[in-house]
């Protein structure tokens, strides 16, 4: 018997990775000034932005992997570029209670539940809804318990590549109960399109954040509100990510560096710059715009080497920088922060944008 249930498993794993593959698909968008970005229905992963530097030298300036297949979890564990979902970053513990019932998600990073579980919706498979040059529109059709999350949730993510340059990404979620929603991309930028030779740490960070939360040892919001001010998480004026990246504070050890959520001055305004990235060697900037209340800032700090991306570049320590927009980690459990519940007949939105130029 136990051989013959091993069978069928083996099949059934099988059938499902043919599935899978059957069904993922790569879809190119682009405009008149020169611009490309490749995005897969995987996981809703961009898989490459191309943008001319200040030479007119186009730049891949994410971090991925040439074929879909490699982006499957067997292959490699990672959310680069990504739509993260139930629940970009982490819930304390994995819990979280709702209408005063206690529910228990996986616990996938420290004990805590991280980016919707292990099978959150960077390792499923979104819906084409729409398609053509400039924009994508996808649908994830998420089941009630889904990494045990609660509702039948529909969410849709919709890129746009704009004439002037930027990725547009807007958000929406509908539920039939009471849930948590909290979704993001999770792209890793590296501006100077040579992540092999190029690490972050010379590149300028600007975050228009007066204060950030402070993280435990592991790496979990505390429910504190701390001012950037007189500290390494100041960026409040453009700096050199590699300044402070390693400074003798407890909160930079907590993080490996800098791996936090930034609290937003922007107050939801997305005419506002939420934060600027920029590239001295090549020229690429890269301005983020939100009506999200936060930021987090993920300095590739456990990126070691292990994982080869495309062209056969081995990623290495600090090889890009993560700039996700989001509600604060685990904001269920902490009352004090905007709420990430949506109740049937709401509507969850949340927008982005990605604008790319030179300076």
């Amino acid at each position: 018997m136990k051989r013959i249930f091993t069978v069928i498993c083996a099949v059934l794993a099988i059938a499902g990775c043919t599935s899978k593959k059957e069904a993922s698909s790569v879809f190119t968008l682009t405009n008149e000034a020169g611009m490309e970005v490749k995005i897969t229905n995987y996981g809703g992963r961009i898989m490459s932005i191309v943008v001319p530097d200040k030479d007119g030298v186009k730049r891949d300036v994410v971090l991925g992997f040439d074929k879909v297949e490699d982006y499957y979890p067997e292959n490699n564990q990672t959310d680069f570029g990504a739509a993260i979902g139930r629940y970009a970053n982490r819930i304390n513990q994995g819990l979280i209670t709702i209408d005063g019932v206690t529910i228990q998600l996986p616990q996938n990073n420290f004990g805590h539940c991280l980016h919707g579980g292990p099978t959150g919706w960077q390792y499923q498979l979104y819906e084409v809804v729409e398609a053509d040059s400039s924009h994508l529109k996808l649908l994830m059709k998420s089941p009630d318990g889904d990494n045990n999350f609660p509702g039948n949730v529909e969410a849709y993510v919709t890129y746009t590549l704009t004439p002037d340059c930027a990725i547009d990404i807007a958000y929406e979620a509908t539920t039939d109960k009471p849930t948590v929603i909290n979704m993001t991309n999770h792209s890793y930028f590296n501006l100077s399109g040579d992540p092999a030779n190029h690490s972050i740490v010379d590149d300028v960070l600007y975050i228009n954040a007066s204060n950030f939360t402070p993280v435990d040892s592991t790496f979990m919001t505390i429910g504190e509100i701390r001012p950037v001010e007189g500290t390494p998480f100041d960026f409040t004026a453009p700096k050199r990510i590699g300044d402070d990246i390693d400074a003798p504070c407890e909160q930079v050890k907590n993080g490996h560096g800098f791996d936090h959520n930034w609290c937003l001055d922007t107050a939801g305004d997305i005419s506002k710059v939420a934060c600027e990235l920029y590239c001295p060697e090549t020229g690429i900037d890269l301005k983020v715009y939100t009506d999200e209340p936060g930021v987090q800032v993920y300095a590739g700090n456990f990126l070691d080497g292990t994982v080869t991306g495309k062209g056969g570049v081995v990623y290495g320590h600090r090889a890009a920088v993560c700039l996700e927009t989001q509600h604060y980690p685990d904001s269920p459990n902490k009352p004090q922060w905007p709420s990430v519940v949506l109740r049937p007949g709401e509507t969850y939105h949340s927008h982005c944008i990605y604008a790319f130029g030179l300076k």
